[in-house]
C-alpha cells in the first residue's frame, strides 16, 4: 500500500473549503434573497414582480458568462479567481442594502451573477473532479448537503437581522460577513489542482516501484471540448440539465399548490422542512449511490424518485402523511442538481475538458430558471390549478430517463471511433 493512501489526503481539505465557500455562497446569498423582498418592496414602493425582475437579469447573465467562466476556471489560479468571484458576488449583495432605486438591483445583478457563476456553479464540480479519482460522486453529494445545512441555521439568523436591524443593515452585513468568511477559506483550502501541491488525485492508482509514479493516470483522459459540442450526447446533457432544473423549480410553488388543495399556510410552511430533508440525504444517497453503481444508473432512480414523488402528491394530496412524503422525495431531485449533474457530464466526457464542457452544457440550468418559474405560474393563472402542471413534469421526467439512455449510447459510440483520448 502507498504512503499516499496511508497519509490523510488534502483532497479532504480541499472539500472542506469547498463546502463553507460554495454553502454559505448558496445558502447566506442565493437562498435568503427571497426574505429581503417584502421589506425592500414596501419601503422602497416597488411591487415584487417589478423587484424580482433581478433574479431574471441575474439568470440571463448566468446564461450568458457560463462558458466564459468554464475557460476562466481552467486557465487561471483558482484561488485568484475564486476570492474576485466572491468580492463581486458577495459585495453586489452588500451594496443592496445603500440603494434606493430598483435600477440598483437592476445593475448589481450583473457582477452578482458573474461571481455566482464562478463560486456556486463552477467551483464544486470543477475541483471535485480535479482532485478526486475516487469518491467523487460521494464529495458532490457533501457540498450539496452542506448547503442544505448550512442553509437551516443563517435563514433564521437573517430573517432575525432583516426585523432587528432592518433590511439595509442586514444586506450590508451578510454580504461582508461572507467575504470575510469565504476569502481566507479559499486562500488556505482551495488549490486548482493536486499538481499544486505535489501529490495525485485522492484514489488514483500508484506503482509499488514508485510512489510518486501513476501506474496508469487517467485523471486528465477524456473526450476534448471541440469533439464534445458536436456529438448528440452533449446536446442531450444541455436537455437533461434543463429538465431537472425545470422540475426542481417547482418546489417554489409547492405551497401555493398545497395551499390551492385546501391545507393552511402553517401547514405548508412546515411540510417544507421535509423538502431540505430530502434535499439533505439525498445528496448524501446519490452521492454514494455515484461510486458504487455509476452516475447513468444513479440519474434513472433519481428520475424514478421524482416521478413517484409526482404521482404522490398528484393521486394522494388529501392525504397528510401522503403530501410529507412526496415532498420529502420531490427534495431527492433538487439533490440531483448538485450530484448527478456534475457526475454524468464527467461520466459522459471525462476530465480532459471538462470545466469547458460542464460550464456550456449548464446553460441548461440557467435557460430553466428563466422559464420554468414563470411557466408554472401562467398556467395556474390560466387554469385554476397546478394539474397540468405536474403532468407536465411527470413527462419531463420520463423524458429525462430515455435521454441518459441515449446520452451514454452515444459515447459508446464516440469512445469506439477513438475519440476519448
Amino acid at each position: 500500500m502507498s504512503a499516499n493512501k496511508k497519509k490523510f489526503h488534502f483532497a479532504w481539505l480541499v472539500l472542506l473549503g469547498l463546502c463553507i465557500t460554495v454553502g454559505l455562497a448558496k445558502s447566506g446569498l442565493n437562498s435568503s434573497a427571497g426574505l429581503f423582498l417584502p421589506s425592500v418592496s414596501k419601503d422602497l414602493g416597488v411591487g415584487l414582480g417589478n423587484l424580482t425582475l433581478y433574479l431574471s437579469i441575474s439568470s440571463i447573465v448566468t446564461m450568458i458568462f457560463l462558458p466564459i467562466g468554464g475557460k476562466l476556471m481552467a486557465k487561471y489560479d483558482t484561488r485568484i479567481l475564486l476570492s474576485i468571484a466572491i468580492i463581486l458576488q458577495a459585495g453586489s449583495f452588500a451594496l443592496f442594502g445603500m440603494m434606493n432605486s430598483v435600477w440598483g438591483w437592476y445593475i448589481l445583478a450583473i457582477p452578482l451573477a458573474v461571481g455566482g457563476v464562478i463560486i456556486t456553479v463552477l467551483a464544486g464540480p470543477v475541483l471535485v473532479n480535479q482532485w478526486f479519482k475516487q469518491r467523487s460522486g460521494l464529495a458532490l453529494g457533501i457540498i450539496t448537503a452542506s448547503g442544505g445545512l448550512i442553509g437551516a441555521f443563517s435563514s433564521p439568523v437573517i430573517g432575525n437581522l432583516i426585523a432587528n436591524q432592518g433590511w439595509r443593515s442586514a444586506y450590508i452585513m451578510v454580504g461582508v460577513a461572507a467575504i470575510v468568511i469565504i476569502v481566507p477559506t479559499i486562500i488556505f483550502f482551495l488549490r486548482k489542482s493536486p499538481q499544486e501541491k505535489g501529490l495525485l488525485p485522492y484514489g488514483a492508482e500508484e506503482t509499488n516501484a514508485d510512489e510518486n509514479k501513476v501506474e496508469k493516470d487517467t485523471s486528465n483522459s477524456g473526450i476534448s471540448f471541440a469533439d464534445a459540442k458536436k456529438s448528440l450526447a452533449f446536446v442531450l446533457l444541455i436537455l437533461f440539465f434543463f429538465i431537472i432544473t425545470s422540475v426542481a423549480s417547482f418546489s417554489i410553488h409547492i405551497p401555493t399548490y398545497l395551499v390551492n388543495q385546501g391545507y393552511d399556510v402553517k401547514f405548508t410552511g412546515n411540510v417544507m422542512a421535509s423538502l431540505m430533508v430530502g434535499v439533505l440525504l439525498g445528496s448524501i444517497i446519490f452521492g454514494y449511490l455515484i461510486d458504487k453503481i455509476g452516475a447513468r444508473n444513479t440519474a434513472i432512480v433519481a428520475m424514478c424518485i421524482g416521478l413517484a414523488s409526482m404521482l404522490i402528491l398528484f393521486f394522494f394530496v388529501k392525504i397528510t402523511f401522503a403530501v410529507v412524503l412526496g415532498v420529502g422525495l420531490f427534495g431527492f431531485v433538487s439533490a440531483s442538481i448538485g450530484t448527478i449533474a456534475p457526475a454524468i457530464t464527467s461520466a459522459l466526457f471525462g476530465n480532459k475538458d471538462y470545466s469547458q464542457i460542464y460550464s456550456t452544457v449548464s446553460i441548461g440550468l440557467a435557460v430553466a430558471g428563466i422559464i420554468a418559474l414563470p411557466a408554472y405560474g401562467y398556467i395556474f393563472d390560466f387554469t385554476g390549478s397546478y394539474t397540468a402542471v405536474l403532468l407536465i413534469i411527470i413527462v419531463m421526467l420520463i423524458i429525462n430517463i430515455l435521454f441518459v439512455i441515449m446520452a451514454f449510447g452515444n459515447k459508446k459510440k464516440m469512445v469506439a471511433n477513438g475519440l476519448w483520448k
